[in-house]
């Protein structure tokens, strides 16, 4: 996606890592292999990721890795194999004495769940490893799939950060593009929430899911300060290769369903102005904070910074000493591996090379809104303004960025475009290249 475009075409925009996911491959599996079985680099943070591959129904959107209509029986077996990938993640050297730093359940649908199943799988879990010391546990949940004694339950097993993925208050739009649950469900499970006292709850919401209109897109926001979440996540919807509403345009001459690239900043721009006068401050081209000194973003800010990631589950995507790796992304594979071979189920990797690593920290940070400089000298060795002085100068002359002494900042129209942004950095072979 190039900084011109207008229209919301198939392809990945939003930017997640560095090489490409594309550039993963089989080749890199012995990197990662010996990674695991060395002692951790000194003084890099631990995180973990679990994977919880469920859903009510598939969203026309999603272009994750989940299953829908599975049974009981079905999900036992998955969460076995799970509990058993973290025995042996647990095992592996590269764990060293590090207390996990952050804790983050995602999906596909955490709260999918049943509360007899969380409580049967975070038991296991605590066999082999703690986040006592975690400075923040997450748990995504959709609204429809949550009742009084499952939020109970999460608040009894540790968690301390919920995200709601509301994404829209409207009825229409929700069923339009193929969400599970209506605007009822979001109101009740709320009153649940808010009766736990869970100490930090963010919710999402996507600008320019099918069917927004500006009126609409007004009503989201002010029913969202209605709320006062410690925080909220909204991003710009995309279309990447493998979502139905993506099929849909492939091969044919249909219009993109998809608000366009400027009409999705105008409604998050207005969302941040509302948002701020209501006390919140923006805390990254997706967020809003209500107490910054309540809420950390440990798993984002840690990702971002190098840490180490323990990524479990089918298909979950994780980092350890420099290098990235994904798990095999089909469920016979995955289990068959984890519980008959009693192997990590690593399917593909990326060794990166130093430079690699300060563009995918450099890219990541620039979300933030802003770059300290003198990080990138102190860790990497690198002037970065001198390095990419020619974009640099280019985001400046459009109006993106400023130049300030030991610091870059984004302008306002550079943080809500800073995914068209970000390419810029990539080297030469990664330029045009698909991302997923």
């Amino acid at each position: 996606m190039t900084t011109s475009s207008v229209k919301t075409e198939v392809g990945s925009y939003f930017i997640s890592n560095y090489p490409p996911y594309s550039q993963w491959n089989a080749d890199s599996l012995p990197a990662i292999q010996a990674a695991m079985a060395l002692p951790p680099v000194a003084d890099t943070p631990l995180g973990l990721y679990l994977h919880i591959p469920y859903c009510r129904k598939r969203c026309k959107f999603c272009y994750f890795k989940v299953f829908t209509n599975v049974n009981a029986e079905e999900i036992e077996r998955y969460v076995s194999a799970l509990s058993h990938e973290i025995e042996l993640v647990s095992q592996q050297p590269v764990m060293g004495e590090r207390p996990f730093r952050f804790v983050y359940f995602g999906g596909g649908t955490p709260s999918f769940l049943s509360p007899k199943q969380l409580t049967s799988l975070v038991d296991r879990l605590r066999q082999n490893i703690s986040w006592e010391q975690a400075e923040e546990v997450t748990f995504e949940c959709e609204p429809g799939t949550l009742s009084e004694t499952k939020i109970q339950t999460l608040r009894e097993l540790g968690i301390t950060r919920l995200s709601l993925g509301v994404e829209n208050f409207s009825d229409a739009i929700l069923e339009e593009n193929g969400r599970a649950h209506l605007s009822k469900e979001i109101h009740r499970a709320w009153e649940w929430i808010v009766a736990a006292g869970f100490p930090n709850v963010n919710i999402d919401l996507i600008s320019g899911m099918v069917g927004e209109t500006w009126e609409n897109w007004r009503e989201n926001i002010r029913r969202t300060i209605e709320l006062s979440p410690e925080s909220v996540t909204i991003y710009q919807m995309e279309l990447p290769f493998n979502t139905v509403y993506s099929k849909d345009l492939l091969g044919n001459t249909k219009e993109s369903p998809v608000a366009d690239w400027p009409t999705k900043r105008d409604w998050v721009k207005y969302a941040f102005e509302e948002f701020q006068a209501a006390g919140y401050s923006v805390s990254s081209a997706y967020t809003v904070v209500k107490d910054k000194s309540k809420v950390s973003f440990s798993y984002r800010d840690n990702l971002w910074r190098g840490s180490d990631l323990l990524a479990t589950g089918i298909a979950s995507f994780g980092h350890a000493a420099g290098i990235h790796y994904q798990n095999v992304p089909e469920m016979n594979d995955y289990i068959s591996t984890v519980m008959t071979e009693h192997r990590l189920p690593i399917g593909r990797a990326f060794q990166c090379s130093p430079h690699q690593l300060l563009v995918r920290e450099m890219i990541l940070q620039l979300k933030r809104g802003y770059l300290d400089t003198k990080y990138f000298s102190g860790k990497f060795g690198v002037d970065i303004v001198q390095q990419w002085k020619s974009i640099w100068d280019g985001f400046v002359e459009e109006e993106y960025a400023n130049l300030k002494p030991d610091r870059i900042e984004l302008t306002m129209d550079g943080l809500l475009r800073v995914d068209g942004l970000l390419p810029a950095f990539f080297e030469a072979e990664h330029q045009g290249v698909r991302y997923t």
